[in-house]
């Protein structure tokens, strides 16, 4: 195990129960207390926790996680969203993809794809982001035209925002906007924990035939502080699980297409 996986999990153990001892987690990972000491003081540092007598406590349940530490969560489940959200993109497609970890890994197996590697000097898929990493990752592949919107960077996501980003894509017009969002309901639609990335996804929505949204189980039937869209400006939604049955009516009634994409 990694240094950062051993701080995901601590993490993940403290979100999970709120408030968790030393002896808790030493038990659960099998890492010694001056391990699980470091480990506490190094998140505490971050401001991702705060330390206690024995322990460490999670901050509010809107506080938003560095990229870093998201990676690990859901991580099965965000490989098979990815994987069924690329059957919906075809050769030839511009596709917009805001900044997230599902989206990192929908571009990752956007950019692996054989059928959509394109001829010639055309490229085989065009991705429009405001997401430096994902830009950054696909750079160098000669298949994939990357195209990155203007704007200023959040250092939590490596996200692009600010009016920047609505004025580059004003001239747009793709086949599919791809979002990863931080909670999906029938009452709000789409929401993130920051406004400014709410925009940002908006606006790459605006220029879109189809809105798809990828989400994990985890984000279904929550609220966060800034609303994207509303549910009926959702065309798809891939998920990892079958929805609720009231959650599937709300979704039907919306014109919302669900797919539910299996973990291996």
């Amino acid at each position: 195990m990694t240094a950062q996986q051993r701080l995901n999990q601590v993490l993940e153990l403290v979100i999970q129960q709120g408030n968790v001892s030393i002896a808790e987690i030493c038990e659960s990972l099998g890492v010694s207390t001056a391990t699980v000491r470091r480990d506490l003081n190094t998140l505490a540092e971050q401001r991702l926790v705060t330390r206690t007598h024995g322990g460490a406590a999670a901050l509010g349940s809107g506080y938003e996680l560095p990229l870093q530490y998201k990676i690990a969560r859901q991580a099965e489940a965000k490989k098979a969203i990815a994987a069924a959200v690329a059957e919906l993109v075809s050769p030839g497609d511009s596709v917009g993809l805001n900044g997230g970890t599902t989206t990192t890994e929908v571009a990752r197996v956007l950019a692996r794809a054989d059928r959509l590697a394109g001829s010639g000097d055309a490229p085989g898929v065009t991705i429009v982001t405001n997401a430096l990493n994902i830009a950054y990752e696909l750079s160098v592949r000669e298949h994939v035209k990357i195209v990155v919107t203007g704007g200023v960077p959040r250092r939590q996501s490596y996200e692009l925002v600010g009016p920047l980003v609505g004025s580059s894509l004003r001239d747009f017009s793709l086949e599919l906007a791809v979002l990863g969002v931080d909670g999906i309901t029938a009452r709000f639609g789409a929401t993130t924990v920051h406004e400014g990335e709410a925009e940002a996804s908006r606006q790459l929505a605006s220029v879109a035939q189809r809105v798809v949204v990828a989400a994990d189980s985890s984000k279904l039937g929550r609220t966060t502080f800034a609303r994207i869209c509303p549910l009926d400006a959702v065309d798809v939604l891939v998920t990892d699980v079958d929805v609720e049955t009231s959650v599937a009516h709300d979704l039907a009634a919306a014109g919302v297409e669900v797919i539910v994409a299996t973990p291996r």
